[in-house]
């Protein structure tokens, strides 16, 4: 994957070539997960299962929003609102190249998705910022609940994890070549689906915060839920091979 799940080369390199062979993915037989020829890229946002994934970010992403717009809007809510909004282009991200296959497919699904994590990167540097102007403005504390080191955690994570993403793209020779990155690349797929995992926990943290529980009333055990979901529709259209497996 790219960016967020890694951005490959523009000559791609996945080791698989044309067809479904080595396509297999973790749950689930080799054609729930790839792109049907001649099949448009968008379909791959909910071919097997990756509907779950996308029904539930968006119920994610549209509960979080209209939490927010039911109340007085604030410096404050561009938080929320950017970080929710860069987690549902950062799914689609996912969603749209994993399912590529052919050499053709994985042209398309690669500039689709690097142009959608650079969208997702600006939207959650805008929320970090947006959270660091607020508090320095009105002189708020760092550090002060579980949320927040998650959270600090997580953007060290993306801005690591988009700059070899978009470096290994644009600069291979930083690398050493295209061979050295194919060594690494299977580490830094590895890497961006963990950071899935840490963005998804940090918004289920966000629901036991101040801010969360005097003005959002979001319920736990709905993040919680929706969280899973889109694990669930992710994670079985990971394609073994791409891991090393």
């Amino acid at each position: 994957m790219a960016s967020a799940t890694g951005i490959p080369q523009q000559t791609p390199i996945d080791p698989d070539v044309d067809g479904l062979r080595d396509t297999e993915p973790l749950l689930g037989r080799p054609g729930d997960v790839s792109q049907a020829p001649q099949a448009s890229i968008v379909k791959n946002l909910i071919i097997g299962t990756g509907v779950i994934a996308e029904g539930a970010g968006l119920l994610l992403f549209a509960s979080i929003w209209a939490a927010v717009f039911l109340n007085p809007l604030i410096l404050f809510s561009v938080h929320p609102l950017a970080q929710s909004a860069g987690i549902l282009v950062l799914i689609q991200s996912i969603l749209i190249l994993q399912p590529t296959h052919t050499g053709a497919q994985k042209q398309v699904g690669q500039k689709v998705h690097a142009g959608l994590n650079l969208l997702s990167f600006v939207t959650f540097l805008v929320g970090v910022v947006s959270i660091e102007v607020n508090k320095f403005k009105y002189n708020g504390p760092h550090f002060h609940s579980v949320h927040g080191y998650l959270g600090v955690i997580a953007s060290f994570w993306i801005l690591a994890q988009y700059l070899v993403g978009f470096t290994m793209f644009g600069v291979p020779k930083l690398y050493g070549g295209e061979a050295n990155a194919k060594k690494i690349w299977k580490y830094h797929r590895i890497s961006g689906y963990v950071l899935v995992l840490l963005l998804l926990a940090t918004v289920v943290s966000a629901t036991k915060t101040e801010y969360n529980d005097n003005v959002l009333g979001l319920k736990l055990w709905a993040t919680i839920l929706l969280s899973v979901l889109i694990i669930a529709g992710v994670f079985p259209r990971v394609k073994k091979h791409k891991l090393g497996l």
